[in-house]
């Protein structure tokens, strides 16, 4: 018989400034401050002001270092453009993964009045942080599915491995990556691999996770590492993110929009910003 993960931590997403943006933030927080690999998650939902222009909201040009931004969107569009050329577009149901490496700058701006996100930091190990920049948009119809018999449970496998599905997108260390949709009494058990830290996010809905534990919308469900999967049951139609990650084990500084391994490499990231050294992004 499978065991089940128990839940660690239940840690709420309120709503917070950051800038001209409003956005949730579990992670980091004063109940987690990192949970390896995992540096940050940001939960976005926005809606363009009456007369405002699209090209200037969103995240203009900015840089990062030392560890992958991924943007999982969930309804509405983002068009990236970064200083390596990329200029793609993203819409619901679809993901954009970028690994930074030694440093790039990039943009994100919506393209639709209505935009809603999450997204995320994933840590690099330090012998990758130097890697030549990456990027891999991964559309919607690209994206692996999962579907439960009774049609009410639809798991989109974006990296890693999770019921069968083999995501398209590489990862550094093994990372497992999934956006879930459950209707109402839907059901299903999720395999997690008993070495990975692992964690749920729910968007909206509510959710009852192993036998008693009710999970209310917008909360991170953090899993103990003491089993081989988790059993979930839509009480409300539900959505979510799901990741799991092998620990990488290192020390991390993440200060402003770079993850490094110390505060002497953090310095030296400002410093090659400053002087140009990840590029330049100029949007027209």
């Amino acid at each position: 018989m499978k065991t089940e993960r128990t839940i660690q931590q239940l840690i709420p997403a309120p709503l917070q400034s950051m800038g001209e943006n409003r956005l949730r933030q579990p992670l980091p927080s004063a109940q987690l401050p990192y949970f390896d690999p995992f540096v940050l998650l940001h939960h976005s939902h926005s809606f363009l002001r009456d007369g405002e222009n699209p090209n200037h909201a969103g995240v203009g040009p900015h840089p990062h270092r030392g560890f992958s931004p991924v943007t999982f969107v969930f309804k509405g569009g983002v068009r990236h453009r970064d200083s390596r050329g990329n200029d793609r577009s993203v819409y619901a149901g679809g993901t954009q993964w970028m690994n930074a490496g030694l440093g790039v700058m990039h943009s994100e701006r919506p393209l639709a009045e209505e935009l809603e996100i999450i997204q995320m930091w994933v840590n690099m190990p330090a012998a990758r942080k130097k890697d030549q920049p990456t990027y891999y948009p991964l559309l919607k119809e690209e994206t692996p599915s999962f579907v439960s018999e009774d049609g009410l449970v639809t798991v989109n496998v974006v990296s890693g491995e999770l019921l069968g599905n083999q995501g398209p997108i590489p990862t550094f260390t093994p990372v497992n990556s999934a956006t879930l949709s459950l209707k109402a009494g839907g059901n299903i058990y999720l395999p997690l691999p008993v070495s990975h830290n692992a964690f749920l996010y729910l968007l909206d809905g509510k959710l009852r996770v192993g036998e008693q534990t009710d999970v209310k919308p917008r909360h991170m469900v953090v899993l103990e590492n003491d089993g081989e999967g988790i059993t979930i049951e839509a009480l409300d139609d539900t959505r979510l993110l799901l990741m799991t990650g092998e620990p990488i084990g290192e020390p991390i500084v993440a200060q402003g929009p770079f993850v490094m391994n110390s505060e002497i490499e953090v310095m030296e990231a400002y410093r090659d910003f400053r002087i140009g050294k990840m590029g330049i992004l100029i949007e027209e």
